[in-house]
């Protein structure tokens, strides 16, 4: 473990409620530190937003949590909500169709899976909630990065290397953007053995209040079973089931799954 980093962190856990400001000499006393250690850790965690200061003259300079935290503290808690809002719906989709269902979010230049409910199905997949991807590998985060703000979009793109890990997996950055073309126009993201082989994965948009996109319903399967008859079934229901959600999250239009449009920022 880095040690660095756990000694910083046990700085931010110095403060509480009833004490909000704490000086140099107050934080290297209770982290039992020497106090040019704490210094750099502090300029550290100041750099990064964690941590504010406050000079109210030369000897009475204070440290505060910073806003930084309250903007991760606000990430976590969008991520509770929509996983609390989705979650019924995702178990009832899944007692549907028998195959697994995904909630997946962007997290930077990646997507992450932040909810499964599993199959019960003999053939299923491997998957994991914490699971990361690349933003051109699969259903889900191809229509994360399809419904990203354009210039957003394209500086992602600009910096991607492609590694190949399933038979189908994109390779390149034309036929990436192509593929975003398709999801833009049709509402939906479909692949097929780009993530893993032999599997097939259609997602819909989930939008919030706002009608921004804010993840992606995602629901995978072997390509022996999800053809024909049975894959537009388990298309529609999901596509149902991302609308119930967007409205629980207080979404509300009459367009959804339509072209894409980009929205202001």
């Amino acid at each position: 473990m880095n040690q660095s980093v756990i000694k910083a962190l046990r700085l931010l856990d110095l403060f509480s409620e009833s004490e909000l400001e704490l000086t140099l000499n107050e934080i290297a006393e209770r982290a039992g530190m020497p106090k040019p250690t704490v210094f750099r850790l502090l300029s550290s965690l100041e750099h990064m937003g964690f941590l504010s200061k406050s000079k109210n003259s030369t000897h009475d300079v204070r440290y505060q949590l910073g806003l930084k935290l309250l903007e991760l503290g606000g990430l976590v808690a969008d991520s509770l909500e929509l996983r609390k809002s989705s979650l019924p719906h995702m178990q009832l989709l899944q007692s549907e169709i028998n195959e697994a269902v995904h909630l997946v979010i962007r997290d930077g230049d990646e997507a992450i899976y932040i909810e499964k409910v599993e199959s019960n199905r003999a053939l299923r997949l491997y998957t994991r909630v914490g699971r990361r991807s690349a933003l051109y590998l699969g259903s889900g985060p191809q229509l994360l990065l399809a419904y990203m703000p354009d210039k957003e979009r394209e500086e992602i793109i600009d910096k991607m290397q492609f590694h190949r890990v399933a038979e189908n997996t994109i390779m390149s950055k034309e036929d990436l953007r192509e593929k975003i073309n398709n999801i833009q126009d049709q509402g939906y993201s479909f692949s097929n053995g780009e993530q893993d082989s032999e599997t097939i994965g259609i997602s819909y948009p989930i939008y919030d209040h706002t009608g921004q996109v804010i993840a992606a319903l995602n629901v995978s399967g072997p390509t022996t079973r999800l053809q024909g008859a049975y894959k537009e079934s388990v298309q529609i229901k999901t596509k149902e089931t991302a609308v119930k959600i967007s409205n629980d999250l207080g979404f509300i239009s009459d367009s959804y799954g339509g072209k894409y449009r980009e929205k202001s920022v």
